[in-house]
């Protein structure tokens, strides 16, 4: 009798949850983990180790890498494909709709899981309660990890059911937006990102940065004026030195900050080149 009125108040609880958000599974899901590379072999073993226990498989897209990415992620059990690099938010849809899970855990090949951030998801994963979660990304340039510089906390949307949204916004600073009406939830924990190697590597990133994000702007029909560059150096390297307090973080903070800057002052002179050549038929 009281093993039968045990099993009977589980069952409720069950039921219970699940009248209250239909949409979710009362058993453990399982997560597809999905990471786009293009010559990822400095951090990939990092993200893939990190990944162990959490992810009920893992899907890698590649763009063709020409170092050792696919040699190292295939030492893990990894689903590997290749497919042709045609921005952030395509290749990360192409991705996610390879995998097998609705719940998709999305990183990038210089990403990784800390311990805390593992455990906080395998908590969700025990008892989902939304359809998506945000937790921070610490980011790490040239070895130090960066707390301000409007580098952090960075938050990220990057635990979701694939069913309730899709990758949006620009082909650059991609991001995953739900339907209207998702809910979304936090986690505890830092996402582990290896942003620059190197001040050459940082450098050398926001150029292509640049250029994609002012091509990108371009097709959205976006235009600049002359003092438009110039208006948002001077806002961008206010707003993550001072509003964010890129100061506090030092020489690296008046590095990251500087070129932040910088770059948003080549996007928008190239977006106006841009403009200009479409205007003069160029």
């Amino acid at each position: 009798m009281l093993k039968w009125s045990a099993l009977k108040i589980a069952n409720n609880l069950i039921y219970a949850n699940f009248e209250r958000n239909p949409n979710l599974s009362w058993f453990m899901p399982e997560i597809s983990a999905v990471i786009i590379t293009y010559n990822e072999e400095l951090f990939i073993e990092k993200c893939l180790a990190s990944l162990d226990g959490i992810a009920d498989e893992i899907i890698v897209v590649d763009s063709y890498s020409t170092d050792g990415t696919e040699d190292i992620c295939r030492k893990f059990n990894v689903r590997f494909y290749k497919h042709k690099f045609e921005g952030f938010r395509d290749q990360k849809n192409y991705a996610t709709g390879l995998a097998s899970h609705r719940t998709i855990l999305s990183l990038d090949a210089d990403e990784a899981l800390s311990e805390k951030l593992k455990q906080s998801i395998m908590s969700v994963k025990d008892n989902p309660q939304y359809d998506g979660y945000l937790f921070n990304r610490r980011n790490n340039f040239c070895g130090k990890w960066i707390r301000f510089s409007q580098w952090y906390p960075d938050r990220q949307l990057r635990l979701f059911h694939s069913d309730q949204g899709k990758w949006g916004e620009f082909n650059l600073h991609e991001r995953f937006i739900l339907s209207n009406g998702a809910s979304i939830g936090r986690l505890h924990g830092d996402l582990l990102h290896w942003a620059f190697s190197s001040l050459n590597d940082h450098e050398t990133k926001m150029d292509k940065y640049a250029f994609t994000g002012a091509v990108e702007y371009h097709k959205a029909g976006k235009k600049a004026s002359f003092i438009t560059p110039y208006i948002h150096y001077f806002w961008g390297f206010f707003r993550s030195y001072i509003i964010n307090r890129g100061i506090l973080d030092g020489r690296y903070g008046f590095i990251i900050c500087s070129l932040y800057a910088s770059s948003a002052l080549k996007k928008y002179r190239i977006l106006r080149q841009l403009n200009r050549n479409e205007n003069t038929g160029h």
